[in-house]
């Protein structure tokens, strides 16, 4: 009983499964953005007096918790998630843009192709995710250095993000979201289960008709006897 169940569940299953959100690569990265931020306004920004600190590290955690967020929201609806997650990408260009203003403010170079470690940069960024792999280097950099491999991080994270959202949107185009859903659920489920009489009336009529055609044997076997 328990199995038909289970089986009746998953056929005309509305919610989608959960994301595992600890897995994407952008998700990770974000992390290492949070953490790099933080060690980022600790040493090189004044502990007191200074908005930019908090402005910085909330918008790195507000990256970092849209996308949680927005994940787990997607099982319920499509619409919240990609809401939610573009609020994580809007946070995250807020802090691309605040590494700019730093680097801009204390006349430092944003590396470009130019830059002889900028290929180095780019590669490392693209290659490692998480913050493990960021802390050995955050701790001993340069606020030139840290805003850098900061900044590259957001325009990475960024991009990934856009294409996942793109990837969402077309789902949503072609799935809909969890009304379409429960109304498919439910006129899938209307529509086996009239299937399913029909064939039940179809075999009772076959049953009556072969009834009626052993009655007249047995008869004939009366009348003969």
């Amino acid at each position: 009983m328990e199995d038909k169940k289970y089986n009746i569940e998953k056929k005309y299953k509305v919610l989608r499964n959960q994301v595992n959100w600890q897995n994407l690569w952008f998700y990770r990265k974000s992390v290492a953005l949070y953490e790099i931020t933080k060690v980022f306004t600790q040493r090189f920004l004044p502990p007191h007096g200074d908005r930019t600190v908090d402005q910085m590290v909330q918008a790195a955690r507000s990256g970092k918790q849209n996308i949680v967020e927005g994940s787990a929201d997607g099982v319920t609806s499509s619409e919240m998630e990609l809401k939610l997650l573009n609020v994580a990408r809007a946070s995250i260009k807020e802090l691309q843009e605040d590494y700019v203003d730093y680097l801009r403010c204390h006349h430092l170079p944003l590396w470009d192709e130019s830059h002889e470690r900028y290929n180095s940069m780019i590669m490392f960024c693209r290659e490692h995710n998480d913050w493990a792999d960021y802390k050995p280097y955050v701790l001993k950099m340069s606020d030139e250095e840290t805003a850098n491999v900061a900044y590259t991080l957001c325009r990475m994270t960024d991009r990934m993000m856009t294409t996942y959202i793109t990837q969402l949107e077309a789902r949503f185009v072609t799935e809909g979201g969890i009304k379409e859903r429960m109304t498919a659920a439910r006129l899938g489920y209307r529509a086996d289960k009239q299937q399913e009489l029909a064939a039940a009336q179809q075999e009772i009529t076959s049953l009556k008709a072969e009834i009626a055609r052993l009655k007249v044997i047995i008869e004939d076997l009366k009348r003969g006897g």
